[in-house]
């Protein structure tokens, strides 16, 4: 396999890169994109399409390549590989449940290949405001291919508009569905690992009273004075509640603790100042123990990249080409750290990069289940052998 990342501003831009790249008979068959809403993802696949390069992506909430990441862009991995060695599945989930077009992905790659290993795109808010269910979509796959299965990926973004995010193929999109590049794990080897860096603080804590994704009391006390004691009260509730997920609540993301599991990241999103509640973005059973995370900082970024180091060491190879999804609230909770941290992931596995900032992450969880993550980098190096 060899790879290529390559971004642009337009349309154009994206076109001349596109020749460039090939200008010394380097001839890619797949192509992975992260666009911008703001952009033409049509003109782009047909771009490909003219080129016989097949096309998958996802909308982003901002893209990244090599040492740079832009805003309202485009940003591309080139793949050239051989077309045996993978398949591109879409699923419309439409009037079907998540659980059956799940299923449906998993039984068409498994008629593709015995071995198969996912690089996963959904969609994520719906029209009712809701966000596709990412642990029924996971929890599926694995029930028909195994847990054995190898499956990273991300959620589409909509750059913070939360106006509408889609995914696409050449041909296809849609703003409720799924996708997968399917590879044959024979061929093409896949190491990677989804991990939050952020670090718990204090004793475990009680879920007293929540409903779905209002969370009431924290040790039979109201949940939002709990949480604004734990900040020290430097948040007065009475701010702007536009701005309480980008002024604290992604700075402080609560751990859910889950049996034999990684903790679940789980950010504040608002607060209902009435019923002195914080409203999270996931659904929370009353319960459930949670512990308060402590503030970021460097040592997220060390935390992730040491950790790539670990898993590259251990296998003892480089790669062909590196994909990142990186939650859409590590760019805002860590500002250029979060460059910082994609960058030393390409370096460290010496091979051309691309991601995106997402509204959730697939991936291998450090105690080696899979997980629908939140506030979380999710990574995985490609190796064709």
């Amino acid at each position: 396999m060899k790879a290529k990342s390559i971004k642009g501003n337009s349309t154009a831009e994206i076109n001349n890169a596109l020749q460039q790249s090939m200008a010394d008979g380097f001839k890619p068959t797949l192509t992975i994109i992260f666009i911008s809403i703001k952009q033409d993802s049509s003109a782009v696949c047909e771009i490909l399409t003219v080129a016989e390069i097949d096309c998958i992506g996802a909308t982003s909430c901002n893209e990244f390549t090599d040492g740079h990441q832009t805003e309202g862009a485009i940003a591309i991995l080139l793949l050239e590989v051989d077309r045996n060695n993978y398949s591109m599945l879409t699923e419309d989930i439409g009037t079907k449940t998540i659980a059956e077009a799940a299923t449906q992905l998993s039984n068409a790659a498994l008629e593709k290949f015995s071995k198969p290993s996912l690089i996963l795109l959904s969609t994520s808010l719906m029209e009712n405001g809701a966000i596709l269910d990412g642990e029924t979509l996971i929890r599926n796959i694995e029930r028909s291919i195994g847990s054995q299965v190898n499956m990273f990926g991300g959620m589409a973004g909509d750059d913070m508009s939360f106006t509408g995010p889609y995914i696409f193929s050449n041909n296809w999109k849609t703003t409720y569905g799924v996708a997968a590049i399917v590879f044959n794990a024979e061929k093409i080897k896949m190491y990677g690992v989804a991990l939050s860096g952020w670090r718990s603080i204090g004793v475990s804590r009680t879920i007293t009273k929540s409903k779905n994704n209002l969370l009431y009391e924290i040790d039979g006390k109201p949940a939002l004075e709990m949480y604004l004691r734990f900040l020290g009260a430097d948040y007065d509730a009475t701010h702007d509640r536009s701005k309480f997920f980008d002024g604290v609540g992604l700075h402080y993301p609560l751990q859910i603790e889950r049996k034999d599991r990684e903790p679940m990241m789980c950010n504040p999103m608002g607060y209902d100042k009435e019923e002195n509640a914080l409203i999270l973005e996931s659904n929370i059973e009353e319960g459930s123990h949670f512990k308060f995370s402590t503030p970021p900082d460097f040592d997220i970024v060390a935390t992730v990249v040491d950790k790539a180091k670990e898993i590259r060491n251990a296998h003892d190879t480089d790669a062909d080409a590196v994909l990142i999804f990186s939650c859409a609230s590590r760019l805002s909770a860590l500002g250029p750290m979060a460059q910082q941290e994609n960058d030393g992931l390409a370096e460290i596995w010496n091979a051309p990069m691309a991601g995106f900032y997402t509204y959730g992450e697939f991936g291998r969880a450090v105690n080696g289940k899979h997980e629908f993550h939140s506030t979380t980098c999710s990574w995985v190096a490609l190796k064709e052998e």
